[in-house]
């Protein structure tokens, strides 16, 4: 009976060890498994706002900084310096996650958003809030297409589902 007694006593030392030793890290399962694309394309329908940098509404680069942030990255506040940042990406090599440029003004980069998969960006859209839109779109995203650029531990992020 003693012999019984150990024997349990000790499976259950084994037991309540593993749990604590594996508990960390279920959360941080359950955490990394919302994407950046996830996030940017949750803001659908709030508004645009010159400026803005919250849910009250957003400018573009208000918009991703705010949707990278929700994941601990820190990006620069416009979109030109955003541009800066990062590591060159080819179009046929965008991954969800990757930031991509255009050309709205005619004066470089003035416009940035979010690439989520499928040929598709979300981004704030002075017209029509947070949206997403075609990257190919030949009406007007297709031509003012400039480039993209891959942030350190964004598409980490954005590819753990």
């Amino acid at each position: 009976m003693r012999i019984l007694a150990q024997v349990q006593k000790s499976f259950v030392i084994f037991a309540v060890s593993i749990v604590l030793l594996v508990s960390p890290f279920a959360s941080q399962a359950e955490a990394s498994s919302i994407t950046i694309s996830d996030t940017a394309k949750s803001l659908k329908g709030i508004k645009y706002k010159y400026g803005g940098t919250t849910k009250a509404g957003f400018d573009c680069s208000g918009y991703i900084q705010y949707v990278f942030k929700q994941h601990d990255i820190s990006l620069p506040r416009t979109s030109s310096g955003m541009h800066a940042t990062g590591t060159k990406v080819n179009k046929a090599d965008l991954l969800p996650g990757d930031l991509v440029f255009f050309n709205t003004s005619g004066k470089g980069v003035s416009h940035v958003g979010i690439y989520v998969g499928n040929g598709k960006f979300a981004h704030a859209s002075s017209s029509k809030g947070v949206r997403v839109d075609a990257l190919n779109d030949p009406y007007y995203w297709g031509d003012k297409y400039v480039g993209a650029k891959r942030i350190n531990g964004a598409t980490s992020v954005a590819s753990t589902k």
